[in-house]
């Protein structure tokens, strides 16, 4: 239960939401104000909506912590200023996150220790607290990372992603990523899903040993169009989503299990080339022995 003296927190976005809890613990209670399935520059529609079901919350809470970036920037936080100065007649003073990237172990810990500062800034009586909380989420997120197993298994299988996961993709994982694809506004419509299908059409060979489809849950079905057009060319890839933010997928609840969650996606297929070891080469070299014995004996 949290503390009679808990701070009441009101984040933007769950990838906040969830580091604050975990980290605040006892000492905390928090919302997230956007839907975790969709991106919040995205949620217009909805927004003042998902603020009326949470409006005593909010109305009372201690602090507000935002992104205060192109994803929250334009939706978020303006729809919750409107409202503190529409129904409590007060200005909102935002606690910012500056990092902007969670979606590889390392990131996610630095993401992590952003919002464990910014807890013993305003609660420094139980920065002890917060201090042994973030340890034991660091740890949970390294738990999440690939093991070195794992890391021969997924590493080096060719796949076309959606541009807010290459980083995750290629960086992290290890995938070779012979293509990505985005919205009309990324790089002027370059790489949009309806140019990777032509260039899937006049390149098959580019793409003959593609795997996986890479989509952002949070941008909604834009490769469906990619796998057709794959399979047509009996490229037997499969579609598979990646998420970035907690409580977006059912047994997704922390920023731990996003990572496990995408690392799972894409971990149905061996790797396209797999080092031998000794032991496996044995047969093989038994059988060459035998035949040399052999033929000294002829």
């Amino acid at each position: 239960m949290p503390a009679v003296a808990a701070m009441d927190i009101v984040a933007t976005t769950s990838v906040i939401a969830d580091p604050v809890q975990a980290i605040g613990g006892d000492n905390v209670r928090v919302i997230a104000v956007a839907d975790p399935t969709i991106c919040p520059h995205m949620q217009g529609d909805i927004i003042d909506s998902r603020i009326q079901m949470q409006k005593d919350f909010i109305a009372s809470a201690d602090l507000f912590f935002a992104h205060n970036s192109g994803m929250d920037r334009p939706v978020v936080m303006p729809a919750v200023e409107k409202f503190m100065q529409t129904y409590n007649d007060g200005n909102v003073t935002w606690t910012i996150i500056g990092a902007q990237d969670w979606n590889t172990p390392e990131k996610a810990k630095v993401f992590a220790g952003e919002v464990k500062d910014k807890l013993v800034a305003a609660d420094g009586g139980n920065a002890t607290a917060y201090e042994a909380n973030y340890e034991a989420y660091c740890d949970a997120i390294d738990a999440a990372n690939l093991t070195d197993e794992e890391k021969m298994w997924v590493g080096g299988q060719d796949v076309i992603v959606m541009v807010w996961q290459r980083e995750a993709a290629e960086d992290w994982l290890g995938l070779n990523a012979v293509a990505v694809f985005g919205p009309e506004t990324y790089m002027g419509g370059q790489v949009t899903p309806a140019k990777v299908v032509d260039d899937i059409a006049a390149d098959p060979q580019k793409y003959r040993s593609v795997r996986y489809v890479i989509e952002n849950m949070q941008s909604g079905e834009m490769g469906k169009g990619i796998e057709e057009a794959l399979h047509d060319r009996g490229i037997r890839a499969d579609r598979v989503v990646f998420t970035n933010f907690p409580k977006s997928v059912e047994g997704v609840s922390s920023l731990p299990d996003v990572l496990a969650h995408n690392k799972e996606a894409v971990m149905a297929s061996p790797p396209t080339t797999a080092p031998q070891s000794p032991l496996s080469l044995f047969p093989l070299l038994t059988a060459v022995s035998l035949a040399v014995f052999l033929l000294r004996r002829t």
